[in-house]
């Protein structure tokens, strides 16, 4: 598969570059098409916390992300997944069983990671339907590494999602239940840690991901039941 640009000797664009897949060719794209991230760059270069120096460990892990997750998301062939070693690659979350490549590919970024609750359920909700839920309510959602406390081959790092709750949020739970919150136009910030193992490459071999999953949903609703309805849809 051949690139849109060649890469810097020595390291890999997609530790180089937080768009690097993004020029990827002769690929197969979820939507028929290279996503646009162009706001979502934006919102990140205005409400970062963190300002890393070029080349350095944070910045080379942070860009490193961006692309798995890019691929992660929109590519839908596993042999144009070029952050990833095939041969080892897995990702876990909250010390849970490893999940494959082919797994996150079949269910999705956001179902991967997010556990049944009483406000959202990854098995009754498809790749497409995760993502168009998230999106909508949140249209921009942007992520940055806080700390590296260690480099590779075992990578481990602070990080940080965040954006605002501009839509209604529209899903089904763990019960089977539609559940509507109200938009309130305010952030949605959580924080997390990841441990990461990577080849001489730099591509991914091993994530484990360790966060509170209902951190985005208590700040979707932080006054509980208030602005939440929930009805029964199926049995």
């Amino acid at each position: 598969m051949a690139t849109a640009e060649t890469e810097t000797p020595g390291l890999p664009d997609y530790v180089l570059d937080a768009d690097a897949v993004l020029k990827d060719i002769d690929v197969n794209w979820r939507h028929g098409r290279a996503p646009d991230y162009s706001k979502t760059r934006k919102i990140w270069s205005e409400t970062k916390r963190s300002s890393h120096q070029a080349g350095s460990l944070p910045d080379l892990v942070e860009k490193l992300v961006k692309n798995w997750e890019i691929e992660a998301s929109y590519k839908v062939s596993l042999d144009d997944w070029r952050t990833i070693d095939r041969s080892t690659y897995t990702f876990s979350v909250n010390g849970g069983a490893p999940q494959s490549a082919e797994h996150m590919l079949q269910v999705g970024t956001y179902n991967a990671i997010i556990e049944p609750n009483e406000y959202y359920c990854p098995v009754r909700s498809t790749f497409d339907a995760s993502h168009k839920t998230f999106k909508r309510m949140m249209p921009t959602f942007a992520w940055e590494v806080l700390e590296v406390y260690a480099g590779p081959p075992k990578v481990a790092f602070r990080w940080r999602h965040w954006g605002t709750m501009k839509e209604d949020y529209t899903g089904t739970n763990n019960k089977g239940e539609k559940v509507t919150i109200k938009a309130h136009g305010g952030p949605i910030d959580i924080e997390g840690i990841a441990v990461a193992e990577v080849n001489d490459k730099l591509q991914l071999q091993k994530v484990e991901v360790f966060f509170d999953p209902m951190s985005m949903f208590r700040q979707m609703a932080p006054d509980g039941e208030t602005g939440v309805t929930k009805v029964k849809v199926d049995g």
